[in-house]
């Protein structure tokens, strides 16, 4: 895998092989930063990076951007979320370079959930680009010093791009291709969705190391604990691409309510083993919306703590 000139700490991190722990970080419908802050609080001992969503599920928050320099200020090493939904190639193109400006050297390209499934329904689509396009942009920024239209940048961004995988998702055939296209396109570290099969995953993984993928990029699978069977019957119908194999929701449904939450905890500490387990496997990816006490615990039992002090790589 070559070196980039991003200047990031998360891809230090990656690159000195620690595994590394990134947490999802939902932006508050508030513009007071304390808000912010509070999250982060029950989180940052635990985690290395924190990964600010871009109006997930298409609906509207705090801007990535925004939180992600609260945070950077505040001393944390941040991925920022950029979808394709909301802005066109002028926008994205001068997100990029403000975002590197500001000391914001990670950035997640995605396409972006549709709007009819957030609660802005009336809100058009901009789609200019897709996350491969984005991607693409973006290196071409940082690696040949130009807008997309040709014109020369007189200092070039430093970025460290990463993408989404979901392998499981139909066509599962497709998936290693997509990850080896958006790799083509310049992306260097891949997230996941919540990784609840792991014979699917460790499928996934077997076939890109055949393809020799595992060379070029880092992969970070997303777990995260269940609350109930009714929070996991909702992630398996109204998430796209979630998939949570029946023994899980046996498990679930067979547990006294009372339990639910303990035993989704528990769920996915077994995960979490065995997922590090998988050649090529670079950290994991927690995501535990509304649950981040839990984070704690779980990284606790699964014997990544304590967490060595990034600074210790500036």
């Amino acid at each position: 895998m070559t070196e980039s000139r991003s200047g990031s700490t998360f891809e230090r991190l990656l690159r000195s092989g620690r595994f590394v722990i990134t947490a999802e970080l939902s932006p508050p419908d508030s513009a007071n930063p304390e808000d912010v802050y509070s999250l982060v609080r029950k989180l940052e001992n635990y985690v290395d990076v924190f990964n600010v969503t871009d109006g997930a599920g298409a609906n509207c928050h705090m801007s990535s951007f925004g939180a992600c320099m609260l945070l950077s200020q505040a001393g944390h090493e941040v991925i920022l979320q950029m979808t394709c939904r909301d802005r066109n190639r002028i926008a994205l193109q001068g997100d990029l370079l403000g975002a590197s400006a500001l000391g914001i050297k990670n950035v997640l390209c995605l396409t972006g959930d549709d709007v009819v499934i957030g609660d802005h329904p009336q809100a058009k689509r901009v789609f200019d680009l897709d996350s491969i396009q984005l991607i693409r942009t973006a290196k071409t920024m940082r690696d040949e010093n130009v807008y997309l239209s040709g014109r020369k940048l007189s200092s070039s961004p430093g970025l460290f791009l990463g993408a989404s995988v979901n392998p499981f998702a139909e066509p599962f055939d497709f998936r290693p291709i997509n990850l080896a296209k958006k790799i083509q396109a310049g992306a260097e570290f891949f997230q996941t969705q919540f990784c609840f099969d792991i014979d699917r995953f460790r499928s996934f993984m077997g076939r890109i190391s055949d393809m020799g993928l595992l060379e070029k990029c880092f992969i970070i699978p997303g777990v995260g604990p269940l609350r109930s069977e009714r929070s996991a019957r909702f992630l398996c119908t109204r998430v796209p691409g979630v998939f949570i194999p029946d023994t899980i929701l046996t498990r679930m449904h067979t547990t006294p309510l009372n339990r639910q939450g303990e035993e989704g905890r528990r769920i996915c500490i077994e995960l979490i083993q065995q997922v590090m387990e998988i050649k090529g496997v670079a950290g994991i990816h927690m995501m535990a919306y509304k649950q981040e006490e839990a984070v704690g615990e779980i990284i606790e039992k699964v014997g990544l703590i304590p967490r060595p002090a990034n600074r210790l790589l500036n």
